[in-house]
């Protein structure tokens, strides 16, 4: 169930962004909040994490896995001038690639355990719970963003 999930998450991702009109991609319900480009863009590099993470946790003993700091990355590489239709088939390319790997995993890759950075012991289980919600949490974010903008009178960004 949680693989389906996962598989199904960038397909979701763009129904919802294409469902953003472009004027508001850009624009931010809250200073210091995404807007739903910076969610795309977010996605591709958090997937890009994930797609390492998972590999190193069942292939590496004892991994270390490296947290980041999503709101600095979204900063320093300036986010609204990177191009989200490339994000977007990033976050779909990874995924592709990634599924077929989970669907093979045995019950001993899925107990493979390492240490995240952040959050201590973090086991295969435990990425594909984090990973599989990702998506649909972005989801969701990307159309709060959208009935926030409608909500406040579609203002430019």
């Amino acid at each position: 169930m949680l693989i389906q999930t996962y598989a199904d998450g960038p397909a979701k991702l763009q129904a919802a962004v294409a469902e953003a009109p472009e004027a508001m991609r850009k624009w931010r319900p809250e200073a210091g909040e995404f807007s739903v480009h910076e969610v795309g863009v977010h996605c591709a590099d958090s997937e890009t994490n994930s797609h390492g993470r998972i590999r190193y946790l069942v292939a590496e003993d004892d991994a270390t896995i490296i947290g980041y700091d999503p709101d600095g990355w979204a900063r320093k590489f300036a986010y609204h001038d990177l191009p989200l239709e490339a994000a977007l088939l990033t976050v779909e390319a990874v995924r592709a690639n990634t599924v077929p790997i989970l669907r093979r995993m045995s019950e001993e890759d899925w107990a493979s355990a390492g240490t995240h950075t952040e959050s201590g012991a973090y086991t295969a289980e435990d990425w594909l719970r984090t990973y599989a919600a990702h998506l649909e949490e972005h989801t969701l974010q990307v159309q709060g963003v959208v009935a926030a903008w409608e909500a406040a009178g579609r203002p430019q960004p």
